[in-house]
């Protein structure tokens, strides 16, 4: 089962669950997926794809449960906790931190990188590889870490 398949069957039961929030939540990445299946002219879309998505999503969800938190807004701090919980749960499991050291070593290796200016190559292979089981500002700081200390 594709990960869009199985959020269209999670839609399903949310609807029949009358659960608000998950409808909406599911509704939002349907229609993120809808749009960059007919941008690139798809009929499906790669599971690597869905999880791009989510991905970006989870990250808008982050920034915005900080801003909301910095405004007060706790009623809408917790509905953006209840969605980001949603769309994790759609998301591989997270690396644990030695295998992300292991993977952006590698990565280093495998592009002969010199110093942070290769910082681009590293984070595009180290995420290649990380393939969305990774946070993507963690990677960037473990990349960052190790590229200083080549100099």
């Amino acid at each position: 089962m594709t990960l869009e398949e199985r959020m269209d069957a999670d839609l399903k039961e949310a609807l029949k669950a009358k659960d608000a929030i998950r409808v909406s939540t599911l509704r939002m990445v349907k229609a993120a997926m809808k749009n960059l299946a007919i941008e690139k002219r798809a009929e499906k879309l790669e599971d690597m794809d869905a999880i791009g998505i989510i991905s970006r999503q989870i990250k808008q969800h982050r920034d915005s449960i900080e801003q909301f938190a910095k405004g007060n807004r706790q009623d809408l701090v917790d509905k953006e906790k209840a969605e980001l919980a949603i769309l994790e749960s759609y998301l591989p499991k997270q690396l644990p931190a030695e295998e992300l050291k292991a993977i952006v070593r590698s990565a280093i290796e495998s592009t002969g990188a010199k110093g942070r200016a290769d910082m681009g190559k590293v984070m595009k292979a180290a995420m290649e590889e990380a393939k969305g089981a990774a946070d993507g500002k963690m990677l960037s700081q473990m990349v960052s870490e190790e590229l200083a200390k080549l100099v």
